[in-house]
């Protein structure tokens, strides 16, 4: 849905909570990238828009030159704060940035109360398993994904944790069956959107925090990534890595005490790896001018032909794992198709950078390999 610009306060999101989208096509924005293969592999990493590769290798080039500057950087972590919000359709100033997943998830597992009960899916990403795991003091319980809404109305549990898009297979979580029951419960929700986030409509003012690796659907390099939530889940987060970046004026908090971290969010900030942030903000932008909406539409359809044309069952998901030989994966880039193996099976993950001749590509590789026949994907 397009959002009126005059809806949209100073911090960049829609008065509505929702997020805003729309001004660029799917074939004019495919267009900012350069890819030279069939690239079915966003859930290892996604491809950067040619704005946004620039970018960072502007601020290196910069680097060498000493002529790099870190407000002009602060400046890309306030623009990446800004359209990660905007996408999310949350408040900027409930938005933190840090490097990695399992940062943000050891902060919520040092929040935890002794003795208490943490609920995940059985073979989620361990960045966001371990942190809990490795906390003494408490009890981690794994179910069957589809499961989760079920063992929550058993009670007992404090905190579910699950990935609203699993890596290995990309299905997806019951979202709404599990948000009303960890209420009807009284459990608190984190959900991991890195396999989600820039292609599937996210709850996020749903749950109590929302934590998102960068680098993938949301086409960032390494080293960038987002926490949000709740204001009081949030407050209840110890910002025991608070450095400089958390304080209320940055370049005032570099020496000395007291303690003066900033009142929102940017509390639990690490400070930034720089090059990253400037080669993020522009991709960020670039999804945002397209709008989730329309890019879930374009995945899933996709996802969609794929499936048809190697006679697999429907799916709802972009990603679709297909059981394979060894050393498919190295047939099929061999032939210009790039995916990867996970748990066994081949990942192929269908984003803004796929075309249709890119999955009649991929499906025409695989279908001899699998023993099916091809059907006509139209």
């Amino acid at each position: 849905m397009s959002v009126p610009t005059s809806t949209i306060p100073s911090n960049g999101t829609p008065s509505d909570g929702t997020p805003s989208s729309g001004a660029l096509s799917i074939d004019d924005a495919r267009r900012e990238f350069g890819a030279g293969v069939a690239y079915l592999d966003t859930a290892s990493y996604g491809l950067p828009p040619r704005a946004a590769h620039e970018a960072m290798l502007a601020a290196e080039r910069d680097r060498a030159a000493g002529l790099l500057t870190a407000r002009a950087m602060d400046e890309a972590v306030t623009r990446s704060r800004a359209a990660f919000a905007r996408l999310l359709g949350v408040a900027a100033e409930h938005v933190a940035c840090g490097p990695q997943v399992s940062y943000f998830t050891g902060l919520v597992a040092a929040s935890l109360p002794a003795g208490a009960t943490v609920l995940t899916a059985e073979g989620d990403f361990t960045s966001l398993l371990w942190p809990f795991a490795a906390r003494p003091g408490l009890t981690v319980r794994s179910v069957p994904l589809e499961e989760i809404p079920d063992a929550l109305g058993t009670g007992g549990v404090d905190l579910v944790a699950v990935s609203a898009v699993q890596s290995g297979d990309g299905r997806i979580a019951p979202m709404d069956a599990l948000i009303a029951a960890a209420r009807a419960h009284g459990a608190r929700i984190l959900l991991d959107a890195t396999q989600a986030a820039g292609w599937l409509p996210l709850p996020a003012r749903q749950v109590d925090w929302l934590v998102c690796g960068g680098y993938k659907w949301l086409l960032g390099p390494r080293g960038t990534c987002f926490l949000t939530g709740t204001p009081e889940a949030l407050d209840a987060l110890p910002p025991i890595g608070a450095g400089w970046y958390a304080g209320a004026d940055i370049w005032d908090s570099v020496y000395g005490l007291p303690l003066r971290l900033a009142p929102d969010a940017r509390r639990l900030d690490l400070s930034p790896a720089w090059q990253c942030w400037a080669g993020h903000a522009p991709a960020l932008e670039l999804l945002g001018r397209v709008g989730v909406p329309a890019i879930h539409d374009h995945n899933t359809a996709l996802a969609r032909r794929f499936r048809a044309a190697l006679g697999l069952p429907p799916g709802d998901s972009a990603i679709v794992p297909v059981p394979v030989p060894a050393g498919t994966a190295e047939t099929l880039r061999a032939g210009g198709v790039v995916a990867s193996v996970r748990a066994g099976r081949l990942r192929c993950a269908f984003h803004l950078t796929t075309t249709e001749a890119d999955v009649d590509k991929a499906a025409g590789l695989l279908a001899p390999i699998i023993g099916t026949g091809r059907a006509d994907p139209r």
